[in-house]
């Protein structure tokens, strides 16, 4: 039992150096991340035995998987978003939503939920939280209360952010056919929290379960309005398209239900947030372009449209590091973004100069999270194959045997608060969970799926999320008061994940 703990508490020493390094040193993620990846390498040379080729091509492993598709992806999103802003798509948007309603109550639900929602889809990495907090504050918002709101919102659906990139790194890193099972398994362990939170976001607003008497219908529709098409997306065609075409349908039932809402002078936004904004179709479609392209080129390559996704299929490569990689160069997320960016900005008038300083400003903008997304899968491929990650499982195991599904979300929790990064939590604990559910003859896509269910709480609870909501309104120095705004909400959330992981498993498991 002695050496269960001492391999347990070495394996975690990487997890446990990023979390000492960003945390205590207040360093940037990179650096906290580099730091793992070298200890994680040490530790595996002296402690773990492993030749240094070994480690050498895990890490390089890790790299690769990184690079292709993870940060192509990353950078794609990211620019399509920054190019949109760039040219004033984004402004159209913005307006277009505001001009819906001047009530409270459903302009929370539209910005934070329902477009939160969608930028979360399309490019994650904090957009989903920056972008409506400062579109609340425009809009005559309290700061604080507008960042609030973003974080309860942007938790659950970061599984699926940026294109989905979270839950299909997990799927490359554990060997899974496809993201069909896993994504359709994270659905079923979310959606209880898609349709709660638009109900939890009025009574936030207005500090009144009496606010929610007119609301019922609307709240209910933007929930289900979410979670059932992004069930549907899932078990017919994977994890990309989940959140983004889930909140497009929130969004349209939300604005069709918003009608429904009778005008109450206590609800009412004061000043001109309601008023009428002149577009014609043409100037929403301009302004919708990238966006629109993406969703057509991801779901005409998908496996819905099986000739073209078979046909494409075929430009790959597979390269044996530690175990073989396949990169597939033309029917990946990041190359259809990139595509779809090129398509918009002809559509909306961008000329070259603008297209190439948005592209190298999001390469600078982008710096750090390319570090931190190479060296924590650096780090974690080292862990895997020199054993660190069987340690973890085999003490987690050990201790909690079969009630260990009630921890499972706590570990994407963990990793997500450390990281701020869906991804960097699979990747950091999707092996462990796989292994977990192989040790106790578990469905290993729902425990795999309970790090995923994690992760939303992790997401609006870590300190990047809410460094980045305040630097979006003004760059207030609140991230304690914020902190302790959201603690709640996140302790109440986490018991909940541990009960729909303990009742889901003893049904699917």
């Amino acid at each position: 039992m002695s050496e269960l703990i001492l391999n347990f508490i070495l394996a975690l020493c990487p997890i446990i150096l990023l979390i000492i390094i960003m945390m205590g040193f207040k360093q940037p993620a990179w650096k906290a991340a580099i730091g793992a990846a070298i200890l994680a390498a040490f530790e595996a040379f002296f402690f773990w035995h492993q030749p240094i080729e070994v480690i050498g091509m895990s890490a390089l492993e890790g790299a690769t998987m990184a690079l292709w598709p993870i940060v192509v992806v990353i950078i794609a999103a990211v620019f399509t978003y920054n190019l949109v802003c760039s040219t004033g798509g984004m402004d159209v948007i913005k307006s277009m939503l505001k001009s819906v309603s001047a009530d409270k109550r459903v302009l929370v639900i539209l910005v934070a939920w329902c477009f939160g929602g969608f930028m979360e889809g399309m490019a994650g990495f904090g957009t989903a939280i920056a972008i409506p907090a400062g579109m609340l504050m425009a809009m005559g918002f309290d700061p604080l209360f507008s960042c609030l709101v973003c974080l309860v919102s942007n938790g659950f659906p970061t599984p699926w952010g940026s294109i989905g990139i979270p839950t299909i790194t997990v799927v490359n890193l554990l060997g899974m056919s496809n993201s069909i099972d896993l994504s359709t398994f994270q659905v079923m362990q979310t959606g209880i929290f898609f349709v709660i939170i638009p109900f939890l976001l009025v009574v936030m607003t207005t500090k009144s379960f009496k606010a929610l008497k007119d609301m019922v219908w609307l709240c209910l529709g933007s929930g289900l309005g979410f979670v059932i098409p992004m069930f549907i997306v899932s078990k017919f065609v994977g994890a990309e398209l989940v959140v983004v075409i889930g909140s497009v349908c929130s969004l349209a039932i939300t604005i069709l239900l918003a009608k429904t809402v009778k005008p109450n002078p206590e609800y009412l936004m004061e000043g001109p947030s309601g008023q009428t904004a002149k577009f014609t179709l043409k100037e929403a479609l301009v302004a919708c372009a990238p966006f629109i392209f993406i969703f057509i080129f991801l779901l005409s390559t998908s496996k819905l449209v099986l000739p073209i996704h078979t046909f494409l299929a075929q430009f790959a490569s597979t390269v044996t590091f530690m175990s073989p990689t396949t990169f597939t160069w033309i029917n990946t997320p990041g190359v259809w973004i990139f595509l779809s960016a090129i398509l918009g900005a002809i559509v909306q008038k961008a000329s070259f100069k603008q297209f190439k300083d948005v592209f190298i400003a999001t390469l600078k903008q982008m710096q750090g999270s390319i570090i931190v997304m190479v060296a924590v899968l650096a780090a974690a491929k080292i862990m895997i194959y020199s054993g660190m990650i069987d340690a973890i499982t085999a003490f987690a195991i050990t201790v909690m045997q079969g009630a260990y599904p009630i921890i499972a979300p706590w570990l994407g929790m963990l990793g997500t608060f450390v990281t701020g990064s869906g991804t960097s939590s699979g990747v950091l604990f999707g092996q462990v969970q796989a292994n977990a559910a192989t040790a106790l003859e578990l469905n290993q896509s729902w425990i795999v799926g309970l790090n995923g269910l994690g992760v939303g709480v992790g997401k609006m609870l870590s300190p990047q999320s809410i460094a980045i909501a305040l630097s979006a309104v003004g760059g207030l120095k609140e991230d304690s008061k914020l902190l302790k705004m959201v603690l709640p909400y996140g302790v109440v959330f986490l018991i909940f994940t541990s009960i729909i992981a303990f009742v889901g498993t003893s049904l699917v498991g």
